[in-house]
């Protein structure tokens, strides 16, 4: 638990990308803070979403656009230990944006994912016993980080770039990546 003070509710993840940190707002200015790893570079986005569900163990179907980049990858894979989603998986609203675990905690800190946030399985199983289907997620921008000495950015009256790139599912309030290097990538 750390201080964190935001003017959202109670209940309310908000995602600091350029610091990996993800937030969940609690009441009398404290926040649970969870260490991440995030986009890498032409993946990151910003923006605001909802939990829309959650799962546990989720199965894993890589999209469409990750399959172009890497048609070696497997079709679907079973949740699981192995599964790169890990324990839990919280979905962000209509978009292929989770907040999910991962088998490779050694990616916590670094910008690794396809615009994914992940968290180590233990720190997602506490995440998704907190977090209500409906809570609201603020992504910051990357660019708008701050040292964690700064006071918490108050993310309320933070106005996100409406802009999209095409062929990306359209997302509430957010920015979104573009297409980035052709590297091996996992979400």
């Amino acid at each position: 638990m750390v201080d964190y003070a935001s003017r959202q509710p109670t209940g309310t993840v908000i995602i600091d990308t350029g610091n990996t940190f993800l937030y969940l707002v609690l009441n009398d200015g404290q926040a649970m803070r969870y260490g991440i790893g995030v986009g890498r570079e032409g993946f990151t986005w910003s923006g605001e979403q909802t939990v829309a569900r959650k799962t546990e163990w989720p199965d894993w179907r890589p999209p469409a656009e990750m399959l172009v980049r890497q048609p070696y990858l497997p079709r679907f894979m079973a949740g699981g230990p192995t599964n790169p989603l890990g324990a839990r998986a919280m979905y962000l609203g209509d978009t292929e944006y989770r907040i999910h675990g991962t088998n490779k905690p050694d990616t916590i800190g670094k910008r690794v994912s396809s615009g994914c946030i992940r968290l180590t399985n233990e720190d997602v199983s506490d995440l998704y016993d907190r977090v209500k289907v409906g809570a609201k997620v603020i992504v910051l921008p990357a660019t708008s980080a701050r040292r964690p000495s700064q006071p918490a950015p108050d993310a309320a009256l933070r106005s996100p770039d409406q802009t999209s790139p095409p062929n990306r599912p359209s997302a509430t309030n957010a920015q979104m990546p573009s297409s980035g290097p052709k590297v091996a990538e996992v979400q």
